[in-house]
């Protein structure tokens, strides 16, 4: 399984806004995600060509799934009122202000149509709306930066400010913890409603921003209609399990960020194997910079050695079989995968006895 966040999330407005946040004394490049912008069109379809041409042992290429955020800040609205306050314009209503991206959303639907790509749940915006309603109240240097990236259109570059948090987590006084459940409920909605708007389809999937969930955000998720919940890598191999609400829990096993550190392939074919032996998934973790090429090529790095850790897998495991969340669960539940020309048993053992049968850091 191939799981990724923060699609449809805008950033540094590519080469116009990353030239205007260095003119305002922003020192940029210290860090991969100072150079985080928005995928295109063609990251997009160079993406969807590569999963392409790969096939598991029924003949299905592999599907990413793709975690999106539905909602970006809409920087003209707020530009009008001086910036002292959150607006947000809805995915389905296009991109805020001057960012462009042609033939973007088309493509989103064209490698969905395909069965290489799979729309998933983020959340709305990605930060915790607390911390930001914090930040502006204070009318200190917090508020400033963020006037200073909100003039130049970009939301925030987190590892620069990581008191902002996550959606339904503030990480800091006043009112720091997780949301209530009542606030996370209305998240979680308007979430599930802009993502139907967009897809036309109800999410399945969804996985915390930051991985911060708490039992409220499982509830409002199970509620809104959730059956799948994508949980980060953590300290180790977990087996999937169902919660009190029936959510099916699946635990990423391989970090896959090209973008930000060096590549193991071997090492993480070894965690392959470790998951196959354990009877676990094995669930790749990536995030969306990895494929962005606007400010900088990381696109094309990340193809190729997706394409051969991809490679890797299928040869080393000739029973491989590629799956996106939602025919996992119809595998778990239905013992088969729709599409498939022969029946797919799977054991029921791991996701009933639980997450903590298979825990050991790597």
């Amino acid at each position: 399984m191939l799981q990724s966040d923060d699609w449809g999330r805008v950033g540094v407005r590519d080469r116009e806004g990353h030239d205007q946040l260095r003119a305002a004394g922003l020192r940029l490049g210290e860090h991969p995600y100072d150079l985080y912008t928005l995928e295109t069109a063609e990251d997009i379809s160079e993406l969807a060509s590569m999963l392409g041409r790969h096939r598991d042992s029924s003949g299905r290429p592999p599907c990413l799934v793709m975690n999106f955020c539905l909602a970006n800040l809409d920087f003209s609205k707020m530009r009008e009122h001086g910036f002292e306050h959150v607006e947000l314009l809805n995915l389905v209503n296009g991109l805020p202000g001057r960012w462009s991206r042609p033939g973007l959303f088309q493509a989103y639907r064209k490698g969905i149509r395909q069965g290489v790509l799979y729309a998933a749940m983020h959340g709305l915006t990605h930060f915790c709306p607390v911390a930001v309603e914090n930040a502006l109240a204070e009318h200190g240097e917090r508020a400033r930066l963020l006037r200073l990236l909100w003039e130049a259109e970009t939301p925030y570059i987190y590892w620069r400010m990581p008191w902002i948090g996550y959606e339904y987590w503030n990480p800091e006084r006043p009112h720091s913890g997780f949301l209530s459940y009542n606030r996370q409920e209305d998240l979680i909605d308007k979430s599930c409603a802009e993502f139907a708007a967009f897809f036309g389809t109800k999410p399945v999937s969804a996985c915390a921003p930051g991985y911060r969930a708490n039992r409220d955000t499982h509830r409002a998720w199970s509620e809104a209609g959730i059956r799948v919940v994508q949980n980060g890598s953590g300290n180790g191999l977990k087996a999937p399990h169902r919660d009190e609400f029936g959510l099916l829990h699946l635990y990423r096993a391989i970090d896959f960020e090209p973008a930000q550190k060096e590549l193991a392939t071997e090492k993480y074919l070894e965690v392959a194997a470790n998951c196959v032996a354990r009877g676990i998934p094995i669930v790749i973790s990536t995030h969306a910079i990895n494929f962005h090429s606007s400010l900088t090529d990381f696109r094309r790095p990340t193809l190729m050695a997706l394409d051969a850790l991809l490679s890797g897998l299928e040869s080393k495991f000739p029973d491989l079989l590629y799956v996106n969340d939602a025919e996992l669960y119809e595998l778990i539940n239905q013992g088969t995968v729709g599409g498939l020309r022969t029946q797919c048993t799977v054991s029921s053992l791991p996701i009933d006895r639980g997450a903590d049968m298979y825990q050991e850091a790597l």
